[in-house]
């Protein structure tokens, strides 16, 4: 009798959530190609992330050891004036953690000959049960199935159901990391090993302690990472922000190289004006503060045909929940099971669809309650209240 013929999946995306996928269906036997369209290392990339249970869990369900021990302890929530004073607190128990310290252990425990750099995709055909995938320089692969984890601007998304886009929510995100080393004594006490906020009319910041490079969780060798959300303001300012010194609109993302340094003199000024002290000193020392602007995207169908949307391609949370790479992990796992499960990949798929969306759609619900305020300011509403500080530390808790 002929040896059965292993299932192929095809994964469009090479972050958490592709590897995650990937991971999971190599281990119940089916053979699976990642194609990133990056041609660098995604390892760079992205700074700080909430950390759950649910992570750890699926994370082991892979042999990747993930614990607390990876991340820096959060022992409560504070929220600082305009002077730098504690005006409320909040105890809460949590882990901070780094986003490369998911990504990397997964991309090395993967082989390289299987994750294809470079490859950006320009179609998806479907015949029967088999879809297959053209790149950009005319290479075609075949499979039994198709992953999307191409994230929020997904382009399998896009060829698919080009009448659902993300949301934009009427403010936009900076980012940035200082070193560990970089802060003072004053700072490391009151800011380090607390999730810090401060909330200036229009505004949220917070702020905490993450692992280092690589993931490194030793004292010293840790990194503060900093989110400060804004409403954009005037007509243009968003678009004024995202273009660089050459004049080129990047749209609502930008590379933080490219950021022009009179946008970030104007953001460091703002700071200066309206946070916290501390905080404002934090981000005056911050090299490339980089900004980005927040959408959301809930949507009722994940699957089309042999295609299946995982992570951001599939729901966008706004960041104020922590949540995208448990979401992705917890994805990932759910469409492997069904796959497992469902000896029909087509019931296993539609097993899978109904799992995620009620999920997907609970989590966006909730970031968008956490964005209420900010989303109100950027629509005009002038009887906005104040944002609460003890409500905030409260309600960022049980994000």
């Amino acid at each position: 009798m002929a040896e059965e013929r292993r299932r192929r999946a095809l994964v469009i995306g090479g972050s958490t959530g592709g590897l995650l996928a990937a991971h999971h269906l190599r281990r119940r036997g089916w053979d699976v190609t990642i194609f990133e369209r990056s041609a660098g290392d995604l390892a760079d990339r992205g700074a700080g992330i909430g950390t759950q249970p649910d992570l750890f869990d699926v994370l082991r369900g892979i042999d990747i050891k993930f614990d607390d021990s990876h991340g820096v302890t959060i022992d409560e929530r504070v929220c600082l004036d305009s002077h730098g004073e504690i005006i409320a607190r909040y105890a809460h128990r949590s882990v901070s953690s780094a986003w490369d310290r998911v990504y990397r252990p997964l991309r090395e425990a993967f082989p390289d000959q299987l994750y294809l750099r470079g490859a950006r995709l320009v179609a998806v055909e479907q015949t029967g049960a088999t879809v297959t995938a053209t790149m950009e320089d005319g290479r075609r692969e075949t499979g039994d199935l198709l992953i999307a984890a191409d994230g929020g601007q997904s382009t399998v998304r896009g060829l698919l159901a080009p009448d659902i886009a993300p949301r934009y929510a009427g403010y936009a995100a900076w980012r940035g990391v200082i070193e560990e080393t970089d802060l003072t004594p004053v700072e490391h006490e009151k800011l380090f090993n607390r999730l810090g906020f401060c909330l200036p009319r229009a505004e949220l910041m917070l702020g905490m302690g993450v692992p280092g490079r690589n993931g490194d969780p030793r004292p010293g060798h840790r990194r503060y990472y900093w989110i400060w959300y804004r409403v954009a303001g005037k007509s243009g300012a968003l678009r004024d922000i995202f273009t660089d010194a050459t004049g080129r609109d990047h749209g609502t993302s930008i590379p933080p190289h490219l950021v022009r340094e009179d946008v970030i003199a104007e953001i460091k000024a703002g700071a200066a004006r309206t946070l916290a002290p501390q905080l404002a000193a934090i981000i005056a020392r911050t090299p490339r503060p980089f900004p980005s602007a927040i959408f959301d995207l809930e949507q009722d169908r994940l699957v089309f045909g042999r295609v299946a949307l995982l992570g951001d391609s599939a729901f966008i949370a706004r960041p104020h929940i922590a949540s995208g790479v448990t979401k992705a992990a917890l994805d990932a796992r759910s469409l492997a099971r069904s796959l497992d499960e469902e000896p029909d990949i087509d019931a296993a798929l539609a097993r899978y669809e109904r799992e995620r969306v009620a999920y997907g759609k609970s989590i966006v619900a909730r970031a968008r309650y956490l964005g209420a305020h900010l989303e109100a300011m950027a629509n005009g509403d002038a009887n906005t209240p104040e944002q609460n500080p003890e409500t905030v530390l409260r309600e960022y808790a049980r994000a």
